[in-house]
């Protein structure tokens, strides 16, 4: 593993454990050659997953991307870069499960939008306003009034 801050490929690993769920292994690591640490996550290289837009494209699930929306949606939150890794992990776990080699991006979407209903309100509203897409103020306050009533 080549080190980030001065490019040695000398670590060690000071620390090992499994990500929740187990989709990944973290591993706390020490360069050799400056001494910084640094974290690597081992994934499980699954099949492609080919994900069907809602006009009909298809497209490779890229993880970076939906980090990238679930970050936007957390912006100025206080949502921990760790708990959207978690989220991103459980959302990946439910694809997997689903045993399937093309899923419709709806799918992702809904999953996504229910586990950030529970992490931050704010963020699912602006997750919703996006995934839901909606047209005005009125149909952004109904959803406000839903997620106030619970």
């Amino acid at each position: 593993m080549k080190c980030p801050f001065c490019g040695s490929l000398e670590s060690k690993v000071v620390d090992k454990r499994e990500t929740e769920g187990h989709v990944a292994t973290r591993r706390r690591r020490e360069c050799l050659s400056c001494g910084k640490r640094y974290t690597t996550y081992e994934r499980l290289e699954t099949p492609s997953l080919t994900i069907i837009k809602k006009d009909g494209t298809k497209t490779l699930f890229d993880r970076p991307k939906m980090i990238a929306g679930i970050m936007n949606a957390c912006h100025k939150r206080p949502v921990t870069i760790e708990q959207v890794q978690k989220l991103a992990d459980q959302v990946e776990c439910e694809l997997n499960a689903m045993d399937a080699t093309e899923i419709e991006s709806s799918k992702i979407g809904s999953s996504v939008i229910r586990k950030l209903k529970k992490l931050d309100k704010v963020a699912y509203l602006r997750f919703a306003s996006v995934y839901k897409e909606f047209q005005d103020l009125e149909e952004f306050d109904k959803e406000l009034h839903k997620v106030l009533k619970k």
